[in-house]
């Protein structure tokens, strides 16, 4: 019995990379101006320093306000790298067959040298 192994195909495997989405929320602290209008009652101790000051008078004064807002950017950040190999695996199996072997029984006759007939049998290893 010769015993050996042949190669054959036992399935396939596929790798497949796909894109999922998902909506992530996070807080961000932003900050923004607010105006405040300020009243200083005039003093005795103030009086000579509000008095200084330009006449009485219509006056527009303008502040620009400024806030943060949140921004988002996006972008790929590699993460892993994906790839498929294959390992060899050994492992032993058990095989059995039937095996058929050729067996041989020998008759013979010898004549003897003074003229008997001597018979024998025996096997592969028998003598005569």
């Amino acid at each position: 019995m010769r015993v050996g192994t042949e190669q054959v195909e036992t399935g396939r495997v596929r790798l497949r990379e796909y894109v999922v989405t998902e909506d992530v929320q996070q807080t961000v602290p932003v900050g923004r101006e607010g105006v405040r209008v300020e009243r200083e009652p005039i003093t005795g101790a103030n009086r000579g320093r509000a008095l200084s000051g330009p006449e009485i008078s219509e006056v527009e004064r303008e502040v620009t306000l400024h806030e943060e807002r949140p921004v988002v950017e996006t972008g790929a950040v590699p993460v892993e790298r994906v790839s498929l190999r294959t390992d060899e695996v050994a492992e032993e199996e058990a095989v059995a067959g039937r095996v058929r072997e050729d067996r041989v029984d020998v008759e013979a006759e010898a004549v003897e040298g003074d003229g008997e007939i001597a018979e024998g049998r025996g096997g592969e290893e028998g003598r005569f």
